[in-house]
């Protein structure tokens, strides 16, 4: 049996590029292929990732859980329950740990909204 190899008749529109030319079509195809997979990725989260995010920022699943719901409850969780501790700690000029320690004990949630007041996810 002999296979009919049609690769020139596929190539043809290729054919012509260069080899920079090839590249920048190369990586616009990568683009628009991954474009969609990131968008779903930052615009879609749910509790149970985000408490995924926080057990490898290295809180227990108990302060994992308090810092996520809290998230929920303040309006916060498009913006990431790892991101807002982040930010919290970087503008309070705290460790990691200490900006979750306050989220779980209620004490910066106020200012955690400021942070992300007027932000789009």
């Amino acid at each position: 049996m002999k296979r009919n190899d049609d690769f020139e008749t596929r190539r043809e529109h290729l054919a012509s590029l260069s080899d920079e030319e090839l590249h920048a079509r190369f990586w616009s195809c990568v683009e628009q292929l991954t474009d969609p997979l990131l968008t779903l990725g930052y615009d879609n989260t749910s509790p149970s990732i985000e408490r995924s995010v926080l057990l490898r920022m290295g809180f227990s699943s108990v302060e994992a859980k308090a810092i996520v719901n809290g998230c929920l409850e303040h309006g916060l969780l498009q913006h990431g329950a790892g991101n807002v501790v982040y930010r919290l700690s970087k503008s309070e000029d705290k460790s990691i740990r200490e900006a979750g320690e306050a989220l779980v004990s209620g004490d910066a949630w106020e200012r955690a909204e400021t942070l992300f007041r007027g932000a789009k996810a």
